[in-house]
């Protein structure tokens, strides 16, 4: 009888692994999606993570669209998402390198794993341990090899000489950060051009058209402008157009905005960087995927290829894919 008892006990336990593997096995994942700010860039980067989910029959959780661009802002809808209790991975874009370390860390080491798209942490190398070294990726432009290009380009649209002007958004997002220092980086290849300026708008274009039109009093030889953002290259345009310079101060942008490519065919803007933000979702999408269903090593860092609009080929067919679609 006891030696019965022993047997239907350990069948009813093989049983009862068996059906929590199977369980485990069957589980179905869920991802969490929380942008960073509500504009056309982060929308498809959000598109880019819907559509690769419904492929690979992921759940997704997407929260507020942020009004404004912060930490302070930004954490406490992470904690919420986190919260849940249901999450296997967080995509997001950290709204500051330093300050959003601790509280990303603190959702990770709860037990969700973290992928950021757009900016990083720290100095964005999660290689080489560091307190910032947790995410699975970084999935983003270049941005410093963008800045380098953007350089380039507007020295030309200006003849290689002359005075150039930096409008941009947070002195503590990695994105624009890099964009500053790439720019620098390639302007400073040209003797016969200076840098007169960087002013940081904190991603409101009412205050980037008073700093550009506040440079353009102060130096009114300035023949370009280099906007790190949309609301900076709106800013900027902006106050060129008031002041009657349209034309003669070149405008470098970036951010492929449908705004901002109508505003290159009108002549407005020079020149325009795009960013490819459906394709960062994607990418995060399916590398966070592998890593639960394959056990996949993931890349530390991808970089999504941009692409640069002017006049002539803004009306291509191939490239309008590269334009920001909500």
């Amino acid at each position: 009888m006891k030696k019965t008892f022993m047997l239907l006990l350990l069948v009813s336990v093989m049983v009862f692994l068996l059906v929590a593997g199977a369980s485990a096995a069957d589980k179905k994942l869920k991802f969490a999606w929380c942008p960073t700010i509500d504009d056309p860039f982060y929308w498809m980067i959000g598109k880019g993570i819907e559509d690769k989910c419904k492929e690979l029959g992921i759940d997704l959780f997407v929260s507020e669209y942020l009004k404004s661009w912060g930490a302070e802002i930004q954490v406490p809808v992470l904690e919420a998402t986190a919260a849940r209790g249901d999450i296997d991975l967080l995509i997001t874009g950290p709204a500051a390198k330093d300050s959003l370390i601790t509280p990303l860390k603190k959702i990770f080491d709860s037990g969700i794993e973290v992928i950021t798209v757009d900016t990083y942490l720290g100095t964005g190398d999660y290689s080489k341990p560091s307190d910032f070294s947790f995410p699975l990726a970084f999935i983003g432009t270049n941005n410093f090899q963008g800045g380098v290009e953007v350089a380039h380009r507007l020295a030309d649209m200006i003849g290689k000489k002359g005075k150039v002007f930096i409008e941009t958004t947070n002195p503590d997002v990695s994105s624009v950060v890099e964009r500053v220092e790439g720019f620098k980086k390639g302007i400073a290849e040209y003797p016969g051009i200076t840098v007169v300026g960087v002013e940081y708008n904190l991603d409101v274009q009412e205050k980037a058209q008073q700093q550009v039109a506040a440079a353009l009093q102060s130096n009114p030889d300035i023949v370009g402008v280099f906007g790190t953002n949309l609301y900076s290259a709106r800013g900027a345009y902006q106050a060129v157009i008031n002041a009657g310079l349209t034309g003669a101060v070149k405008i470098a942008s970036w951010d492929a905005t449908p705004d901002l490519i109508k505003a290159l065919k009108d002549g407005q803007v020079d020149l325009v960087l795009a960013q490819n933000p459906y394709a960062m979702g994607q990418l995060a999408t399916e590398w966070g995927y592998k890593f639960f269903t394959e056990k996949a090593n993931v890349p530390k860092k991808l970089n999504p290829e941009f692409f640069f609009f002017t006049k002539e080929n803004a009306s291509l067919p191939e490239s309008q894919k590269y334009i920001y679609q909500k």
